[in-house]
């Protein structure tokens, strides 16, 4: 039986178990799982959080990981400003990026979720508005959320993925993980 661990990656941490920067102290995947023969399926930017899926499964890795299988992904995004309707249009059409034009997403705006408080805080300027916007795309470019919000005017300022497919992050806490049965 395959094992697929559900992890709630912190702000920080790498999506990957060792860090091979430049002296080795960054927080990686080992700081918080103990579980041999694991491996993360997709990524998460060390500046995100939220549900990141690991598997010993090669087949179920490809699964989840691979564009063409267009598992949705769904991200609940900070952003700067006031997002309009046309920007949330926009993203709905697909955006042009510099490495070619993005799928068709969802995007509607939301209110602020209820989420735990992030180490550091997102930076807060009284001049300057933000919203939260749910995102869900079915590609995994770098840094793609992110791209697309500052493509339409509108600059990530925290980004966490809830879920993939059918499995979600629930009510895990962040540096928690729980296996589930596949």
């Amino acid at each position: 039986m395959s094992r697929l661990v559900l992890f709630n990656k912190p702000y920080g941490v790498l999506s990957q178990f060792t860090d091979k920067g430049s002296d080795g102290a960054r927080a990686t995947l080992s700081d918080h799982i103990d579980l041999p023969g694991v491996y993360p399926a997709g990524r998460l930017d060390r500046d995100s959080e939220g549900l990141l899926l690991l598997t010993d499964d090669g087949r179920l890795q490809a699964r989840i990981a691979d564009p063409k299988f267009k598992l949705p992904k769904t991200y609940l995004v900070q952003v700067e400003g006031e997002i309009t309707e046309d920007a949330l249009a926009a993203l709905g059409r697909g955006v042009p990026l510099k490495d070619g034009m993005t799928r068709p997403a969802e995007a509607r705006r939301i209110a602020p979720p209820d989420l735990w408080p992030r180490d550091p805080p997102v930076r807060y300027r009284k001049s300057v508005p933000d919203c939260w916007i749910e995102l869900t795309i079915r590609e995994g470019r770098n840094r793609q959320v992110r791209r697309m919000t500052a493509a339409t005017g509108f600059p990530t300022l925290r980004l966490v993925r809830r879920s993939i497919g059918d499995w979600s992050l629930g009510t895990l806490a962040p540096g928690a993980w729980r296996m589930v049965e596949i």
